[in-house]
């Protein structure tokens, strides 16, 4: 058991995705008895994210940070006297950071090197080979600290508390229509998974009639202007919303919808989240698989292709698992959703 009252700094600096199945940590540490505050580290773009977690008391931003000078870097995480950091992705850099800091407890895991050198607290945690998902492994770092909550996959979305949802711009809003279910589709991932590809989303679409269907396609700007042609031929009851929002006005946006389908990308872990309908698209090998990066929710759902292909190991555009995927599975998953 913690012997005092602590202040604790959980560190993911990567993608929405990611930092999205970390947050549970971050609930789990709140509800502990003897950690009294938590705050996260966290790259700039996924700040919005974070800020809608009510048991995370405070966003630290690296990329702040890392403008300043390392004695600077050192000054600043001094100042906010952290009693323990919890590496939850390793990085070299702000492992070597947190140590400088002499930050009391470190927490790390025994399959990186650098660990070894810089962490007093290491817990032994192989990623590659477990059959657990993504959100589970993160808290079993919560060894460390003498927290060794077993927290079925099921259990999970209670500890995501994403309810600091900002109001929908007047703007946003009057694109949604009550009378139909109102769909996000988000075609892209940023390379960051196996994707199902535009021919397959153009078929979904013209499955789902337009007088029970407002579809949305979301994504960057730089999306938008790779799928300008495709989205040119859209039908009339699709609007392109790419690059049209902020993060923070897209959480609100996937909120107000009824569901979103994507591929294992940060937005379909936002809609399942939030507790909204979210369909995920997943190809069938390790350490890609749906066991590992399912979205978790009480509306989440996935599909998945039958038989690893292979052929995407190298060109992730040749990846024929996720063409098993039929757009008549897809159409068929969404007609299960109602209107909310």
């Amino acid at each position: 058991m913690l012997k005092k009252k602590l202040k604790i700094l959980v560190s993911r600096i990567d993608a929405i995705g990611d930092v999205i199945l970390t947050i549970p940590v971050c609930d789990i540490l709140k509800d502990h008895k003897d950690i009294s505050e938590v705050h996260f580290l966290g790259k700039s773009y996924t700040e919005d994210v974070v800020k809608t977690c009510t048991a995370i008391d405070k966003f630290i931003n690296i990329d702040i940070i890392n403008k300043l000078e390392y004695d600077d870097q050192i000054a600043f995480l001094k100042k906010e006297k952290y009693d323990a950091i919890v590496h939850v992705l390793p990085n070299k850099k702000i492992a070597k950071l947190a140590q400088d800091a002499k930050i009391p407890v470190r927490i790390g895991t025994t399959n990186r090197w650098f660990h070894w050198m810089t962490c007093n607290k290491l817990v032994k945690l192989s990623r590659r080979g477990s059959d657990l998902h993504e959100a589970q492994l993160n808290i079993k770092l919560l060894k460390a600290l003498d927290i060794e909550e077993l927290v079925p996959l099921n259990d999970i979305f209670r500890h995501f508390r994403m309810t600091n949802i900002s109001p929908l711009p007047k703007r946003l809003l009057a694109y949604l229509q009550k009378d139909r279910l109102n769909i996000i589709l988000h075609p892209k991932s940023n390379k960051s998974a196996r994707e199902w590809g535009l021919e397959n989303f153009a078929d979904l679409i013209h499955l789902l009639p337009k007088d029970k269907y407002k579809i949305f396609i979301s994504g960057t700007k730089a999306d938008g202007v790779s799928m300008r042609g495709w989205l040119s031929q859209l039908p009339e009851h699709v609007v392109d919303m790419t690059g049209m929002m902020s993060l923070r006005e897209f959480i609100s946006f996937i909120y107000h919808s009824n569901g979103l389908i994507a591929a294992s990308t940060g937005p379909l872990h936002i809609a399942a989240a939030l507790g909204n309908n979210a369909l995920g698209l997943y190809p069938p090998m390790r350490p890609l698989f749906p066991r590992r990066w399912a979205p978790i929710g009480p509306k989440a759902a996935y599909l998945v292709g039958k038989s690893a292909c292979n052929k995407c190991e190298h060109d992730v555009s040749k990846c024929e698992c996720m063409k098993q995927i039929t757009p008549i599975e897809v159409a068929s998953e969404i007609g299960k959703w109602k209107k909310s």
